[in-house]
C-alpha cells in the first residue's frame, strides 16, 4: 500500500522507476541537502528539488515544501537567539504576494512544465549564489528578496538563494538563524496557500512525511562535520551538482 502510493505517475527521462528506487533516492538528496544547510543555512531545496522533479514532477512544490519545513524548527531549536527579528519583520510580510502568484503558477503549469520551470529556478538560484553581490541589509532589499523568495519557494520550493543573497555578509550564525525563521513562517504560509488551492493531495502528503527522517539525519551529520568543512569548496562541490541536476531537468522537458 506504502508502495503503491510513492510510485511514480510521471515518466522520467529513463521511464517509470520502481517506488523503493525512487524513495532511497529521494530521501538520499533529502539527507545530502539538509545536512548542506545545517552547515551554510540553504541547501536542501536547492539539492532535492531537482532529484525529486527528475523522479516525478507531479509530487512538487509540495511533497518537498512539507519535508523541508521540518529543519528550520531544528535549526532554531539551537539558534534562535542570532534570528534578525527586524529583517524577518520586513522580508516575511513581503513574500505574501510572492506566494500568491505562485499557487497560480502551479495550478496552470502541466507537471513536465513545472518540472522544466524548478530546473530553470534552480539555475537561477544557482547564478545569484556563485555571483558575489555586494547587498546590504535594507527595507528594500529584504523586501524585495522577501516577495522573490515567495514566488520561488511556493513553485519551486527553492526560495533560500533571494533571503541568502542580502545577509551573504553576515555571520555563519546569524545566516543560519535568521533563514531558518523566514523557512519557517514563509514556508508554512506557501503550503497552507497550496493546501487551500487544491495542490497537495494524499501521494503528496505520504512523500513529504516518509523524507522527514532524513532531514533529521542529515542535521545531524551537517552539525557534526561542519566544523571541518571547508564552506568555500563545499559549496562550490554543492553549485556543480546542483547545475547538472538543473539541467538533467531541462533535457527531460525537452524530449518530453
Amino acid at each position: 500500500m506504502f508502495a503503491d502510493l510513492l510510485t511514480p505517475t510521471a515518466h522520467g527521462l529513463f521511464g517509470q522507476i520502481d517506488a523503493w528506487v525512487f524513495l532511497l533516492v529521494a530521501a538520499l538528496a533529502v539527507l545530502v541537502g539538509a545536512a548542506v544547510q545545517s552547515m551554510v543555512g540553504l541547501g536542501l531545496g536547492l539539492v532535492a528539488a531537482p532529484v525529486i522533479s527528475f523522479l516525478d514532477p507531479t509530487l512538487m512544490p509540495g511533497a518537498l515544501l512539507i519535508t523541508v519545513i521540518v529543519l528550520p524548527v531544528l535549526t532554531l531549536l539551537q539558534e534562535w537567539r542570532h534570528v534578525d527579528w527586524h529583517g524577518v519583520a520586513w522580508g516575511l510580510p513581503a513574500r505574501i504576494p510572492g506566494t500568491l502568484l505562485g499557487v497560480w503558477v502551479v495550478a496552470v503549469l502541466e507537471p513536465r512544465a513545472l518540472g522544466a520551470f524548478v530546473g530553470v529556478m534552480v539555475l537561477v538560484a544557482v547564478g545569484l549564489t556563485a555571483r558575489s553581490f555586494r547587498v546590504r541589509v535594507t527595507p528594500l532589499s529584504l523586501v524585495t528578496a522577501g516577495t522573490v523568495s515567495g514566488f520561488a519557494g511556493t513553485t519551486t520550493s527553492v526560495g533560500g538563494p533571494p533571503m541568502a543573497l542580502v545577509y551573504q555578509n553576515e555571520p555563519p550564525e546569524r545566516v543560519r538563524a535568521t533563514l531558518a525563521a523566514f523557512f519557517l513562517f514563509g514556508g508554512a504560509f506557501s503550503l497552507l496557500a497550496l493546501a487551500l488551492g487544491g495542490q497537495i493531495d494524499t501521494r503528496t502528503t505520504v512523500a513529504g512525511i516518509a523524507a522527514i527522517p532524513f532531514v533529521g539525519l542529515g542535521f545531524v551529520l551537517g552539525g557534526r562535520v561542519r566544523r571541518w568543512v571547508d564552506p568555500t569548496r563545499m559549496r562550490t562541490v554543492l553549485l556543480i551538482v546542483v547545475t547538472i541536476s538543473a539541467v538533467g531537468l531541462l533535457v527531460q522537458a525537452a524530449l518530453g
